[in-house]
């Protein structure tokens, strides 16, 4: 116990195992003391069946929550045991069948006392807990199904990464860093178009002295992410130019980026935020949707890969 003193919740799963263990070795014993020659991995197929009805493997699967080669596997033991058999269904004779045997049906009647024993042996070992075990189950059995533990332990990565990244704005030494982002993004899914050699290589003349903007994402000092904000008129931006790096991806770098891009075309007064983007690009399009922009038409584009135009209201 010293161990899970040490590592505390995260060996949930090892402590949970270790448990599921524990009780799987005693469950053995209580089959003994009933003389039923059961083994404790085959009880949820068993009981899935114990209605006398005959059963697909994948119906089995479902109904009791295994996968389709576990169930499989335990078939093939209790079948060797003589508790089950196979058969081929008459009404559709491409998939196999299973169901008790008369050995498999007079166990069922057998075990109906250790039941009973056995559900009043967990009642009262419940009412010595001070926490329900089985409802805590049910609970993270529902949030897992709801959010899987990868999701959440990815969700608390990108937040402790997103401490170390800072949203800047463009000095001149970033200038091939927002070139380099950007070109290494476009040419993974597209072609350079005139139009992006004029804002990437000469960013001051045609984004910055127009009244625009060039945010920088800064990961432990490193740039990794950058966008703009082209001025359209007195009231509207275009987002443009966002760009993050592969090795950075998944971090939640351009949702920091497109907030503080909202932040400053705020700032600037301006009313509306517009995008250009394309469909096949869809986490791109998923952060515009989460930062709140909508789908339009009907703005003339000067670039061939915009197949989407989005605008946000601020």
């Amino acid at each position: 116990m010293n161990f899970y003193n040490k590592t505390g919740k995260m060996a949930l799963g090892s402590r949970l195992r270790r448990l599921s263990e524990l009780i799987t070795e005693q469950a053995g014993e209580v089959y003994k003391l009933y003389a039923i020659d059961m083994q404790p991995k085959w009880f949820p197929v068993f009981y899935a069946l114990s209605g006398g009805e005959e059963k697909t493997i994948t119906q089995i699967a479902q109904e009791i929550g295994h996968s389709h080669p576990s169930v499989s596997t335990i078939v093939k033991e209790m079948v060797k045991k003589e508790m089950i058999k196979e058969s081929t269904n008459k009404s559709d004779g491409r998939k196999n069948y299973v169901m008790l045997t008369k050995k498999g049906l007079a166990i069922n009647n057998q075990i109906q006392t250790q039941y009973v024993d056995v559900n009043a042996a967990i009642e009262n070992a419940l009412n010595e807990t001070q926490y329900n075990i089985w409802k805590a189950i049910e609970e993270w059995e529902f949030l897992l199904e709801q959010k899987s533990l990868l999701k959440r332990v990815h969700d608390e990565k990108k937040l402790r990464e997103s401490k170390d990244v800072q949203i800047v704005n463009y000095q001149p030494q970033y200038q091939e860093a927002f070139k380099r982002l950007n070109e290494e993004w476009i040419t993974t899914w597209f072609k350079m178009e005139a139009a992006d050699y004029k804002s990437l290589d000469h960013p001051r003349e045609y984004i910055l002295d127009k009244g625009g903007h060039i945010l920088i994402a800064l990961y432990k000092d490193e740039p990794v992410g950058a966008c703009a904000l082209i001025k359209m008129n007195d009231q509207t931006f275009e987002l443009a130019k966002m760009a993050v790096s592969v090795e950075a991806k998944g971090n939640g770098i351009g949702y920091l980026l497109g907030n503080a891009a909202i932040k400053k075309a705020t700032e600037e007064g301006a009313k509306k935020l517009y995008l250009e983007s394309n469909t096949i690009l869809k986490p791109a399009i998923s952060l515009y949707h989460k930062l709140g922009f909508k789908k339009i038409t009907g703005i003339p584009s000067p670039y061939e890969r915009c197949n989407i135009q989005m605008e946000l209201t601020l």
